[in-house]
């Protein structure tokens, strides 16, 4: 036994050697420069960076522009991307030539990204231009980071800023660590999610701090085994899964937990959303626990007939299954008399709903908290406040 832990020993201790040792591929060194287009010196400093093993791209203290970039593996090892400085994407959607994203790490495994420095998104132009509270198929306007297919990877302490969509996109992900990101945008700012996750697992957000103008996290289909912990959020929508049933062929969601967390004057607290009209789904496994609400909109909910702008048809219930899901020690102020709505579906109702220590005040005129319940009869411990299910239809 001591002998093999030795060698691991040694082997973890050759790794972080080889690490710190590895190479650092500055961009300065590939002609960029602070206050200018540092696009091509970047993707010459990443080509150069990912043929090593244990290497690093600098992006040193200093405001640059930088265009549309994919930084694309595999790589012949770990690759750290450092980012001290503030870069600043163009302004002018037409920019993008179609692309849906700013800067895209794709299909790399072992990757950090950190620092401490700022991905400005410029997004105020775009925003106007942006129709999809009116367009149920609304243009995708680009999103600042992107991550696809990368795996075995961590990113910590960096700032995104005025997204001119989402800030940050996870897709194909696996082994994903999310830690100390700051990420804003006014309240007002549409469709400037602040992490959405899709199709991947086992991914961490730890100690973030999310404001925006939609949800400050948001789980999309075909993710599993996802922990929001030690969130601040607002201002925004909330923490959401889904919305889920949109399209044809989702995959299930299963895993979710968000724990620890604190939500302030924010439009919905923790979601569980689905479309009426869906294709067959499911969502279950899915707990929100130990989170304080601070003069938040609609706190507690599941809503199967999310609908936004009535962009959709109301014909028929939603298909998604919710079950297995629990709601434990959420407390502080509700900024809407109705503080709980476990809205299900008729076609596939809610099972395996818990419901336990809840204390919410409601500090408007009118009296105490309400909550609803349809089609679902959840379990109920501990603290009720509002008493759960005060208005119900089975």
């Amino acid at each position: 036994m001591g002998k093999n832990l030795s060698i691991v020993t040694i082997s973890f201790l050759l790794l972080l050697a080889s690490t710190s040792a590895g190479q650092v591929f500055d961009v300065k060194s590939y002609g960029g420069k602070p206050n200018a287009d540092i696009t091509q010196a970047l993707t010459k400093a990443w080509k150069a960076a990912c043929a090593v093993a244990g290497s690093k791209v600098v992006i040193s203290v200093g405001t640059y522009k930088l265009g549309v970039v994919t930084l694309l593996g595999p790589c012949k090892g770990a690759i750290e991307f450092n980012l001290q400085g503030t870069l600043q994407a163009p302004s002018n959607v037409a920019s993008f030539n179609g692309k849906d994203f700013w800067v895209s790490f794709q299909r790399i495994d072992s990757l950090t990204v950190s620092g401490g420095g700022v991905f400005d998104g410029k997004g105020q132009m775009a925003w106007q231009n942006n129709n999809c509270a009116k367009k149920y198929s609304c243009k995708t306007l680009p999103i600042n980071i992107r991550f696809d297919f990368v795996t075995n990877s961590i990113v910590r302490n960096i700032k995104s800023k005025d997204s001119k969509f989402f800030h940050i996109n996870v897709m194909g992900c696996k082994n994903l660590q999310i830690q100390h990101v700051t990420i804003t945008a006014p309240g007002d700012s549409p469709n400037t999610d602040g992490i959405h996750i899709g199709r991947s697992s086992k991914i961490t957000i730890t100690n973030a701090n999310i404001g925006t103008g939609d949800d400050c996290i948001s789980i999309g289909d075909g993710t599993q085994d996802v922990t929001a912990n030690q969130v601040t959020c607002g201002p925004g929508h909330g923490i959401s899964i889904g919305s889920l049933g949109r399209y044809q062929n989702e995959q299930p969601v299963s895993g979710i937990r968000v724990i620890g967390s604190t939500l302030s004057n924010t439009q919905n607290g923790v979601r569980i959303k689905t479309w009426p009209s869906s294709p067959p789904g499911s969502a279950f496994d899915m707990h929100f626990e130990n989170i304080i609400m601070n003069n938040v909109a609609n706190p507690i909910l599941i809503d199967q007939g999310y609908c936004p702008n009535s962009q959709c048809s109301n014909k028929s219930p939603s298909k998604v299954k919710i079950s297995n899901v629990s709601f434990k020690n959420i407390r502080g102020t509700s900024s809407t008399k109705e503080a709980m709505k476990l809205i299900c579906s008729n076609s596939v109702p809610c099972q395996q709903v818990v419901v336990a220590d809840i204390d919410l005040v409601y500090k408007g005129a009118g009296g105490s908290t309400t909550s609803t319940c349809v089609n679902v009869k959840p379990t109920v411990s501990g603290k009720q406040n509002p008493p759960a299910c005060t208005r119900k239809q089975y």
